[in-house]
């Protein structure tokens, strides 16, 4: 599962809901909660922030928060 597909889980989020709220399909979102190498474009973390009702700056800390500048 992937860091997003892992802070749905543990805010209890329904993936159609999202689904319905964003128009992501219910297949990209699994793609995107499950598959590690899917990448997670901007736009659609910013729906589907909106469409749970958080900052999408919290989702963007939660999927990205691990990544450093190379030297």
């Amino acid at each position: 599962m992937t860091k997003l597909g892992l802070y749905l889980a543990k805010k209890s989020i329904n993936k159609a809901e999202i689904s319905r709220k964003t128009g992501i399909s219910t297949s990209r979102l699994s793609e995107l909660t499950l598959n590690e190498t899917t990448k997670l474009r901007a736009d659609e973390l910013y729906l589907i922030a909106l469409a749970i009702d958080v900052d999408p700056c919290e989702v963007l800390m939660t999927v990205c928060g691990d990544l450093k500048l190379g030297k």
